[in-house]
This record gives structure tokens, sequence and C-alpha cells, in this order.
């Protein structure tokens, strides 16, 4: 009987592709998602991932592109007006963080509203509000409010 189902738990561990070797962590389904926006939401319109995804590596070129040329963001009570204006911003304050979407919350013919969890260098985060208004040429308005 013990040979019996020896042999079944061989079978059973050739058939999941292990090697029968005990080990303490587990085999990973895939590989590790890129440090891009969150997978798992769909339904971003290209601006608003374009700002996501330029957060997430860290590309301090491409998050300012996302903006139209006179494109602003009200950071709070904070009015950032520009690209350049916008470059100084987020090379001080954006770039080094973590940008995950946790939802879309609204969505609208010029833009949408994301809930989303911003973590800073250095923090472990907070959830937002992340309004993007945009236009031909990109990200009009962002408007991230913190919840």
């Amino acid at each position: 009987m013990i040979s019996r189902l020896s042999t079944m738990a061989t079978a059973v561990l050739l058939l999941a592709g292990c090697s029968g070797e005990a080990t303490d962590s587990p085999v990973p389904a895939s590989p590790p998602a890129s440090p891009s926006a969150s997978p798992a939401v769909t339904g971003l319109q290209p601006a608003a991932r374009a700002y996501v995804d330029a957060v997430n590596r860290q590309d301090l070129d491409a998050l300012v592109n996302a903006f139209a040329p006179d494109g602003r963001v009200i950071d709070v009570s904070r009015t950032i007006a520009g690209r350049e204006a916008i470059r100084d911003w987020a090379r001080k304050e954006v770039i080094g963080g973590r940008l995950r979407v946790v939802s879309i919350a609204e969505r609208r013919a010029d833009g949408q509203k994301l809930l989303v969890h911003w973590a800073p260098s250095g923090s472990g985060g907070w959830r937002a509000h992340y309004d993007f208004t945009v236009s031909g040429n990109g990200i009009r308005t962002a408007d991230l409010q913190y919840a």
C-alpha cells in the first residue's frame, strides 16, 4: 500500500511539473510583472496610461510628454502649469515613487478619474483620486487629490 501511495505521489509531482524536491517557496506561475500601470485595470485612456507608466518606469521625459504643452497639475492646492514647471515638480516629487491604479472611478469623453495608490519614494503610500482631463495633444489637467 505504501509503495502504491509513493508511486501515486510521484506521478502527481511529475504531472504538476515539480521535481519532487521539498521547497519552502512556491513556483511562480508567470514572470514578475513589468513596472507599468496596473495590468489588472483595463480601460485606461492612453494619456492616463502614459502618465502611470512613466511614473513607474521613472521616465521623467515620458511623464512630461504625456502633458499638452500648456498642461497643468493641480497637486492638492498647488497649480503647476506648463511642461517645464511639470518637469521640475515631477523630478522633485514624483520620479522614484510607485503608482498603482486601483480602479477607474469615472469615465468621460474628455478624461477619467482614477482611484490610485500613490507611494512616494521611501513611503508606504496612500490612496488618492487622480482626475485626468485630456485633449488631442495630451493631458490638459491632472487634478491630484489625496484621499
